[in-house]
Protein backbone atom coordinates (compact mmCIF):
# COMPACT_ATOMS: atom_id res chain seq x y z
CA UNK A 1 0.00 0.00 0.00
CA UNK A 2 0.67 3.54 -0.72
CA UNK A 3 1.18 5.54 3.01
CA UNK A 4 -0.96 8.66 2.74
CA UNK A 5 2.64 10.40 4.05
CA UNK A 6 4.36 8.95 1.19
CA UNK A 7 1.77 10.52 -1.29
CA UNK A 8 2.60 14.33 0.40
CA UNK A 9 5.91 13.61 0.17
CA UNK A 10 5.67 12.97 -3.36
CA UNK A 11 2.78 15.98 -4.26
CA UNK A 12 5.41 18.54 -2.32
CA UNK A 13 8.57 17.47 -4.89
CA UNK A 14 5.93 17.38 -8.08
CA UNK A 15 5.04 21.00 -6.63
CA UNK A 16 8.92 21.44 -6.95
CA UNK A 17 9.53 20.08 -10.12
CA UNK A 18 6.86 21.97 -11.75
CA UNK A 19 7.70 25.50 -10.37
CA UNK A 20 11.30 25.41 -11.59
CA UNK A 21 10.84 23.51 -14.81
CA UNK A 22 13.23 20.66 -13.25
CA UNK A 23 12.71 16.55 -13.24
CA UNK A 24 10.53 14.82 -10.34
CA UNK A 25 12.84 11.72 -10.33
CA UNK A 26 10.24 7.99 -10.01
CA UNK A 27 12.68 5.72 -8.03
CA UNK A 28 11.55 2.29 -7.00
CA UNK A 29 14.35 1.50 -4.37
CA UNK A 30 13.96 -2.77 -4.89
CA UNK A 31 17.09 -3.88 -3.55
CA UNK A 32 15.58 -5.72 -0.42
CA UNK A 33 13.98 -8.53 -1.69
CA UNK A 34 11.95 -9.63 0.90
CA UNK A 35 10.05 -6.05 0.42
CA UNK A 36 9.97 -6.14 -3.36
CA UNK A 37 7.08 -7.28 -5.32
CA UNK A 38 5.69 -6.28 -8.96
CA UNK A 39 2.45 -6.08 -7.14
CA UNK A 40 3.85 -3.47 -4.75
CA UNK A 41 5.33 -1.57 -7.30
CA UNK A 42 2.20 -1.27 -9.58
CA UNK A 43 0.53 -0.11 -6.79
CA UNK A 44 3.34 2.70 -5.94
CA UNK A 45 2.57 3.93 -9.84
CA UNK A 46 -0.96 3.63 -9.26
CA UNK A 47 -1.56 5.76 -6.99
CA UNK A 48 1.08 8.06 -7.81
CA UNK A 49 -1.21 8.13 -11.25
CA UNK A 50 -4.70 8.99 -9.33
CA UNK A 51 -3.02 12.39 -7.34
CA UNK A 52 -1.62 13.42 -10.69
CA UNK A 53 2.08 12.11 -10.77
CA UNK A 54 2.64 10.62 -14.12
CA UNK A 55 4.83 10.57 -17.44
CA UNK A 56 1.91 12.65 -18.73
CA UNK A 57 3.84 15.96 -17.49
CA UNK A 58 7.16 16.13 -19.04
CA UNK A 59 8.90 16.76 -15.38
CA UNK A 60 7.79 13.18 -14.63
CA UNK A 61 11.00 10.74 -15.14
CA UNK A 62 11.19 7.01 -14.52
CA UNK A 63 10.00 5.08 -12.94
CA UNK A 64 13.80 3.73 -12.09
CA UNK A 65 14.58 0.61 -10.13
CA UNK A 66 17.62 0.66 -7.80
CA UNK A 67 18.92 -2.47 -8.54
CA UNK A 68 19.06 -1.34 -11.81
CA UNK A 69 22.43 0.78 -10.52
CA UNK A 70 24.16 -2.04 -8.39
CA UNK A 71 26.87 -1.79 -10.79
CA UNK A 72 27.58 1.82 -9.97
CA UNK A 73 26.71 0.97 -6.11
CA UNK A 74 29.53 -1.86 -6.34
CA UNK A 75 32.01 0.60 -7.69
CA UNK A 76 31.18 2.97 -5.18
CA UNK A 77 32.45 0.60 -2.56
CA UNK A 78 35.11 -0.21 -4.29
CA UNK A 79 35.82 3.38 -4.65
CA UNK A 80 35.47 4.00 -0.54
CA UNK A 81 37.96 1.30 -0.22
CA UNK A 82 40.44 2.14 -2.07
CA UNK A 83 40.73 5.26 -0.96
CA UNK A 84 40.80 4.20 2.32
CA UNK A 85 37.62 5.41 3.35
CA UNK A 86 35.60 2.20 3.96
CA UNK A 87 36.91 -1.42 5.32
CA UNK A 88 36.02 -4.83 6.08
CA UNK A 89 34.62 -6.11 8.99
CA UNK A 90 33.57 -9.92 10.15
CA UNK A 91 32.30 -9.01 13.78
CA UNK A 92 29.13 -9.94 14.89
CA UNK A 93 26.40 -8.31 17.10
CA UNK A 94 27.28 -11.18 19.58
CA UNK A 95 31.02 -10.22 19.11
CA UNK A 96 30.75 -6.88 19.91
CA UNK A 97 28.79 -7.32 22.90
CA UNK A 98 31.45 -9.08 24.32
CA UNK A 99 33.84 -6.95 24.08
CA UNK A 100 31.80 -3.82 25.04
CA UNK A 101 29.63 -6.04 28.08
CA UNK A 102 26.73 -3.62 26.39
CA UNK A 103 23.72 -4.62 24.05
CA UNK A 104 23.33 -1.05 23.27
CA UNK A 105 26.52 0.10 22.21
CA UNK A 106 27.26 0.83 18.60
CA UNK A 107 30.06 -0.43 16.12
CA UNK A 108 33.45 0.12 18.34
CA UNK A 109 35.40 0.37 15.19
CA UNK A 110 37.52 -2.82 15.73
CA UNK A 111 37.76 -3.80 12.32
CA UNK A 112 39.48 -0.50 11.21
CA UNK A 113 43.35 -1.74 10.96
CA UNK A 114 42.76 -5.26 11.10
CA UNK A 115 43.15 -5.01 6.90
CA UNK A 116 40.53 -7.61 6.34
CA UNK A 117 40.27 -9.03 2.70
CA UNK A 118 36.62 -9.96 2.81
CA UNK A 119 33.25 -9.37 5.01
CA UNK A 120 30.48 -6.33 5.33
CA UNK A 121 31.81 -3.19 4.59
CA UNK A 122 31.73 -0.59 6.88
CA UNK A 123 32.25 3.51 6.22
CA UNK A 124 35.10 4.91 8.55
CA UNK A 125 33.41 8.06 10.09
CA UNK A 126 35.37 11.07 11.79
CA UNK A 127 36.47 10.54 14.83
CA UNK A 128 36.19 13.96 15.87
CA UNK A 129 33.90 17.15 15.16
CA UNK A 130 30.74 17.47 13.83
CA UNK A 131 28.47 16.64 10.77
CA UNK A 132 26.06 19.44 9.41
CA UNK A 133 23.14 18.54 7.80
CA UNK A 134 21.69 22.41 6.51
CA UNK A 135 17.66 21.36 6.14
CA UNK A 136 15.64 23.91 4.46
CA UNK A 137 13.09 23.18 6.96
CA UNK A 138 14.64 22.34 10.44
CA UNK A 139 17.84 24.07 9.91
CA UNK A 140 21.43 23.40 10.80
CA UNK A 141 20.77 20.19 12.18
CA UNK A 142 24.52 18.81 14.05
CA UNK A 143 25.32 15.48 14.33
CA UNK A 144 28.67 14.82 16.83
CA UNK A 145 31.30 12.31 15.03
CA UNK A 146 32.18 10.59 18.10
CA UNK A 147 28.40 9.65 18.69
CA UNK A 148 28.60 8.38 14.94
CA UNK A 149 29.15 4.29 14.29
CA UNK A 150 31.14 3.13 11.62
CA UNK A 151 27.82 2.13 9.67
CA UNK A 152 27.64 -0.76 6.98
CA UNK A 153 27.20 0.09 3.08
CA UNK A 154 27.91 -3.21 1.45
CA UNK A 155 26.32 -6.80 3.01
CA UNK A 156 28.74 -9.85 3.01
CA UNK A 157 27.78 -10.70 -0.36
CA UNK A 158 28.53 -7.46 -1.87
CA UNK A 159 25.40 -6.26 -2.38
CA UNK A 160 24.64 -2.47 -1.13
CA UNK A 161 22.29 -0.99 2.31
CA UNK A 162 20.00 1.45 1.28
CA UNK A 163 22.55 4.23 3.24
CA UNK A 164 24.82 3.59 0.33
CA UNK A 165 22.76 2.58 -2.85
CA UNK A 166 19.97 5.53 -2.22
CA UNK A 167 23.41 8.36 -1.93
CA UNK A 168 24.74 6.75 -5.27
CA UNK A 169 21.69 6.92 -7.17
CA UNK A 170 21.37 10.37 -6.60
CA UNK A 171 24.83 11.68 -7.69
CA UNK A 172 24.21 9.45 -10.74
CA UNK A 173 21.04 10.79 -11.74
CA UNK A 174 22.27 14.55 -10.55
CA UNK A 175 19.35 15.19 -7.59
CA UNK A 176 19.62 18.65 -6.56
CA UNK A 177 16.78 18.45 -3.58
CA UNK A 178 16.12 15.25 -1.74
CA UNK A 179 12.71 15.87 0.46
CA UNK A 180 11.72 13.38 2.27
CA UNK A 181 10.59 12.32 5.43
CA UNK A 182 12.49 13.47 9.23
CA UNK A 183 12.80 9.71 9.76
CA UNK A 184 15.46 10.06 7.36
CA UNK A 185 17.12 12.77 9.11
CA UNK A 186 19.84 10.46 10.69
CA UNK A 187 20.47 8.98 6.93
CA UNK A 188 20.92 12.38 5.67
CA UNK A 189 23.69 12.87 8.29
CA UNK A 190 25.63 9.57 7.23
CA UNK A 191 25.02 10.49 3.40
CA UNK A 192 26.32 13.58 3.83
CA UNK A 193 29.66 11.70 4.21
CA UNK A 194 29.28 9.76 1.77
CA UNK A 195 28.32 12.36 -1.30
CA UNK A 196 32.38 14.28 -0.79
CA UNK A 197 33.60 10.98 -0.21
CA UNK A 198 32.64 9.57 -3.73
CA UNK A 199 33.74 13.13 -5.18
CA UNK A 200 29.60 14.88 -5.08
CA UNK A 201 28.91 18.15 -3.87
CA UNK A 202 25.78 17.16 -1.24
CA UNK A 203 22.44 17.97 -2.38
CA UNK A 204 19.70 20.17 -0.70
CA UNK A 205 18.42 18.38 1.98
CA UNK A 206 14.66 19.24 3.26
CA UNK A 207 13.09 16.64 5.93
CA UNK A 208 9.73 16.80 6.24
CA UNK A 209 7.59 16.57 9.53
CA UNK A 210 6.08 13.47 10.40
CA UNK A 211 1.78 13.21 10.20
CA UNK A 212 0.47 12.33 13.59
CA UNK A 213 -2.98 11.02 14.24
CA UNK A 214 -5.91 12.05 17.20
CA UNK A 215 -3.37 10.90 19.50
CA UNK A 216 -0.54 12.84 18.15
CA UNK A 217 1.16 9.71 17.71
CA UNK A 218 2.96 8.90 14.04
CA UNK A 219 0.50 7.42 11.51
CA UNK A 220 1.02 3.48 11.88
CA UNK A 221 -0.53 0.96 9.18
CA UNK A 222 -1.02 -1.41 12.19
CA UNK A 223 -2.99 1.12 13.77
CA UNK A 224 -4.71 3.51 11.57
CA UNK A 225 -6.13 4.25 8.12
CA UNK A 226 -2.84 5.20 6.02
CA UNK A 227 -3.37 3.63 2.48
CA UNK A 228 -3.93 5.98 -0.38
CA UNK A 229 -5.58 2.96 -2.25
CA UNK A 230 -8.36 2.87 0.39
CA UNK A 231 -9.10 6.51 0.70
CA UNK A 232 -9.39 6.20 -3.58
CA UNK A 233 -11.89 2.73 -3.03
CA UNK A 234 -14.00 4.41 -0.48
CA UNK A 235 -15.17 7.29 -2.58
CA UNK A 236 -13.01 10.11 -1.66
CA UNK A 237 -12.07 12.04 -5.13
CA UNK A 238 -8.15 12.68 -5.74
CA UNK A 239 -8.57 16.65 -6.00
CA UNK A 240 -9.92 16.91 -2.97
CA UNK A 241 -6.56 14.30 -1.60
CA UNK A 242 -4.46 16.24 -3.27
CA UNK A 243 -5.40 19.80 -1.94
CA UNK A 244 -5.64 18.26 1.81
CA UNK A 245 -2.14 16.79 1.44
CA UNK A 246 -0.54 19.83 0.89
CA UNK A 247 -1.90 21.58 3.69
CA UNK A 248 0.35 18.65 5.88
CA UNK A 249 2.32 21.31 7.00
CA UNK A 250 1.83 24.00 4.98
CA UNK A 251 -0.23 26.25 3.91
CA UNK A 252 -1.28 29.01 0.84
CA UNK A 253 -1.74 31.80 3.69
CA UNK A 254 -4.22 34.36 3.97
CA UNK A 255 -6.58 31.09 5.66
CA UNK A 256 -6.98 29.91 2.05
CA UNK A 257 -7.73 25.77 2.24
CA UNK A 258 -9.80 25.06 -0.37
CA UNK A 259 -7.33 25.45 -3.62
CA UNK A 260 -7.09 23.49 -6.72
CA UNK A 261 -3.74 22.22 -7.74
CA UNK A 262 -3.63 24.70 -10.76
CA UNK A 263 -3.59 27.68 -7.51
CA UNK A 264 -1.36 25.81 -4.95
CA UNK A 265 1.26 24.85 -6.77
CA UNK A 266 2.73 28.13 -8.27
CA UNK A 267 2.53 29.08 -4.38
CA UNK A 268 4.36 26.46 -2.67
CA UNK A 269 7.39 27.71 -0.87
CA UNK A 270 9.69 24.23 0.58
CA UNK A 271 11.08 27.07 2.88
CA UNK A 272 7.96 27.63 4.25
CA UNK A 273 6.85 24.01 5.57
CA UNK A 274 6.43 23.97 9.32
CA UNK A 275 8.64 21.47 10.84
CA UNK A 276 6.13 20.74 13.73
CA UNK A 277 4.06 17.57 13.51
CA UNK A 278 1.36 17.66 11.00
CA UNK A 279 -2.28 16.07 12.24
CA UNK A 280 -3.55 13.93 9.62
CA UNK A 281 -7.93 14.98 10.29
CA UNK A 282 -9.74 12.57 8.79
CA UNK A 283 -12.37 14.24 9.51
CA UNK A 284 -11.06 17.54 7.88
CA UNK A 285 -10.21 15.57 4.76
CA UNK A 286 -13.76 14.25 4.69
CA UNK A 287 -15.43 17.69 4.69
CA UNK A 288 -13.03 19.19 1.59
CA UNK A 289 -13.92 16.04 -0.09
CA UNK A 290 -17.76 16.92 0.68
CA UNK A 291 -16.87 20.37 -0.72
CA UNK A 292 -15.04 18.78 -4.01
CA UNK A 293 -18.38 15.90 -4.74
CA UNK A 294 -20.49 19.26 -4.68
CA UNK A 295 -17.92 21.59 -7.37
CA UNK A 296 -18.23 18.78 -9.89
CA UNK A 297 -20.54 19.24 -12.76
CA UNK A 298 -23.96 16.84 -12.58
CA UNK A 299 -22.59 14.63 -15.60
CA UNK A 300 -19.44 14.18 -13.67
CA UNK A 301 -21.04 13.24 -10.96
CA UNK A 302 -23.01 10.59 -11.96
CA UNK A 303 -19.94 9.37 -13.97
CA UNK A 304 -18.00 9.44 -10.71
CA UNK A 305 -20.81 7.60 -8.78
CA UNK A 306 -21.22 4.61 -11.43
CA UNK A 307 -18.89 2.08 -9.63
CA UNK A 308 -20.56 2.06 -6.51
CA UNK A 309 -23.77 1.47 -8.21
CA UNK A 310 -25.53 -2.03 -9.30
CA UNK A 311 -24.33 -2.29 -12.86
CA UNK A 312 -28.53 -3.63 -13.06
CA UNK A 313 -29.66 -0.35 -11.75
CA UNK A 314 -32.20 1.81 -14.22
CA UNK A 315 -29.08 5.20 -14.71
CA UNK A 316 -32.24 7.21 -15.27
CA UNK A 317 -33.78 6.85 -12.80
CA UNK A 318 -30.49 7.45 -11.13
CA UNK A 319 -29.71 10.48 -12.84
CA UNK A 320 -33.50 12.00 -11.06
CA UNK A 321 -32.23 11.76 -8.06
CA UNK A 322 -28.57 12.42 -8.24
CA UNK A 323 -28.85 15.98 -8.00
CA UNK A 324 -30.34 15.54 -4.60
CA UNK A 325 -27.21 13.52 -3.38
CA UNK A 326 -24.59 15.33 -4.49
CA UNK A 327 -25.69 18.09 -2.16
CA UNK A 328 -25.20 15.39 0.81
CA UNK A 329 -22.60 12.68 -0.02
CA UNK A 330 -19.14 13.19 1.69
CA UNK A 331 -17.70 10.57 0.02
CA UNK A 332 -18.92 8.12 -3.32
CA UNK A 333 -19.47 5.24 -1.35
CA UNK A 334 -21.87 6.89 0.28
CA UNK A 335 -24.47 7.18 -3.34
CA UNK A 336 -25.89 3.21 -2.60
CA UNK A 337 -27.05 3.76 0.96
CA UNK A 338 -28.40 7.21 -0.65
CA UNK A 339 -30.42 5.75 -3.41
CA UNK A 340 -30.88 1.99 -3.55
CA UNK A 341 -34.20 2.11 -1.64
CA UNK A 342 -35.41 3.50 -5.17
CA UNK A 343 -34.15 -0.19 -6.74
CA UNK A 344 -35.79 -2.44 -4.47
CA UNK A 345 -38.33 -4.61 -4.31
CA UNK A 346 -39.24 -3.55 -0.85
CA UNK A 347 -36.78 -1.21 1.46
CA UNK A 348 -33.97 -2.80 3.74
CA UNK A 349 -35.37 -1.54 7.38
CA UNK A 350 -32.65 -0.11 9.45
CA UNK A 351 -33.97 -2.07 12.61
CA UNK A 352 -32.52 1.09 14.97
CA UNK A 353 -34.27 3.57 12.52
CA UNK A 354 -37.21 1.93 12.44
CA UNK A 355 -37.87 1.57 16.51
CA UNK A 356 -36.94 5.67 16.52
CA UNK A 357 -40.17 6.03 13.75
CA UNK A 358 -42.62 3.61 14.46
CA UNK A 359 -44.14 5.04 17.80
CA UNK A 360 -46.86 6.05 19.50
CA UNK A 361 -48.98 7.96 15.99
CA UNK A 362 -46.78 6.12 13.94
CA UNK A 363 -49.71 3.91 12.53
CA UNK A 364 -52.30 6.83 11.91
CA UNK A 365 -49.65 8.42 10.20
CA UNK A 366 -49.53 6.23 7.62
CA UNK A 367 -53.01 4.87 7.54
CA UNK A 368 -53.59 8.88 6.78
CA UNK A 369 -51.11 9.23 4.07
CA UNK A 370 -51.70 6.17 2.31
CA UNK A 371 -55.27 7.82 1.58
CA UNK A 372 -53.92 10.99 0.28
CA UNK A 373 -51.39 9.23 -1.91
CA UNK A 374 -54.47 7.94 -3.82
CA UNK A 375 -55.94 10.97 -4.85
CA UNK A 376 -52.71 13.26 -4.66
CA UNK A 377 -51.42 15.08 -7.47
CA UNK A 378 -47.96 13.39 -8.30
CA UNK A 379 -45.54 16.27 -7.60
CA UNK A 380 -43.10 17.81 -4.59
CA UNK A 381 -45.30 20.26 -3.72
CA UNK A 382 -48.64 18.36 -3.66
CA UNK A 383 -46.98 15.22 -1.30
CA UNK A 384 -45.87 17.60 0.85
CA UNK A 385 -48.49 19.71 1.75
CA UNK A 386 -50.88 15.98 1.83
CA UNK A 387 -48.47 15.19 4.41
CA UNK A 388 -48.58 18.31 6.44
CA UNK A 389 -52.66 18.03 6.73
CA UNK A 390 -51.99 14.45 7.58
CA UNK A 391 -49.68 15.76 10.65
CA UNK A 392 -51.51 18.33 11.39
CA UNK A 393 -54.83 15.88 12.23
CA UNK A 394 -52.49 14.70 14.93
CA UNK A 395 -51.27 17.52 16.21
CA UNK A 396 -48.07 16.93 14.44
CA UNK A 397 -45.38 19.41 12.13
CA UNK A 398 -44.15 18.12 9.18
CA UNK A 399 -40.95 17.24 10.83
CA UNK A 400 -42.27 14.57 13.18
CA UNK A 401 -44.47 13.57 10.69
CA UNK A 402 -42.15 12.79 7.93
CA UNK A 403 -40.33 9.87 10.16
CA UNK A 404 -42.65 7.12 9.89
CA UNK A 405 -43.09 7.58 6.36
CA UNK A 406 -38.95 8.31 5.41
CA UNK A 407 -38.85 4.82 7.05
CA UNK A 408 -41.55 3.16 5.27
CA UNK A 409 -40.38 4.55 2.23
CA UNK A 410 -36.28 4.21 2.28
CA UNK A 411 -35.52 2.35 5.62
CA UNK A 412 -33.80 4.71 7.09
CA UNK A 413 -34.15 8.13 9.38
CA UNK A 414 -31.83 9.85 6.73
CA UNK A 415 -31.48 10.27 3.24
CA UNK A 416 -32.69 12.12 -0.07
CA UNK A 417 -35.29 14.99 0.34
CA UNK A 418 -38.98 12.66 1.28
CA UNK A 419 -41.30 14.42 -1.41
CA UNK A 420 -38.69 14.46 -4.17
CA UNK A 421 -38.16 10.60 -3.62
CA UNK A 422 -41.69 9.83 -3.37
CA UNK A 423 -42.25 11.33 -6.49
CA UNK A 424 -39.61 9.53 -8.52
CA UNK A 425 -40.35 6.61 -6.85
CA UNK A 426 -43.87 6.68 -8.00
CA UNK A 427 -47.55 6.10 -6.30
CA UNK A 428 -47.78 2.51 -6.48
CA UNK A 429 -44.48 1.59 -5.27
CA UNK A 430 -44.83 4.26 -2.56
CA UNK A 431 -48.41 3.00 -1.39
CA UNK A 432 -47.27 -0.89 -1.48
CA UNK A 433 -44.44 0.48 0.39
CA UNK A 434 -46.40 2.55 3.25
CA UNK A 435 -48.99 -1.00 3.12
CA UNK A 436 -46.21 -3.50 3.95
CA UNK A 437 -44.89 -1.02 6.60
CA UNK A 438 -48.31 -1.06 8.47
CA UNK A 439 -48.56 -4.64 8.48
CA UNK A 440 -44.93 -4.68 10.33
CA UNK A 441 -46.31 -2.33 12.44
CA UNK A 442 -49.40 -4.63 12.87
CA UNK A 443 -47.48 -7.82 13.38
Amino acid sequence: MFHVGGARTALFNWAMAEQSGGQFVLRIEDTDVSRNKPEWTEGIISALDWIGINGSNPVFEGPYFQSAFEPQHREAVAKLLADGRAYYCDCTREDLVARTGSEHKGYDGYCRDRGLAEGAVRFRTPDEGITVVDDVIRGRVEFPNEAQEDFVIARTNGTPLYVLANAVDDITQNITHVVRGEEHLGNAAKQQLLWPALGATPPVWAHLPVIVNEQRKKLSKRRDKVALEDYRAEGYLAEAMVNYLMLLGWGPGDDREILPWSEMMPLFKLDNVNSASAFFDEKKLRAFNGEYIRALPAEVFEERCAPYLDPLWDLETFSKVAPLAQTRLTVLSEIRQNVDFLFLDQPVFDQASWDKAMKSSAEEILSGYLAKLEIVSWDTESLKESLEEVGNAQGLKLGKAQAPVRVAITGRTVGLPLFESIEVLGRERSQERIRAALARLRG
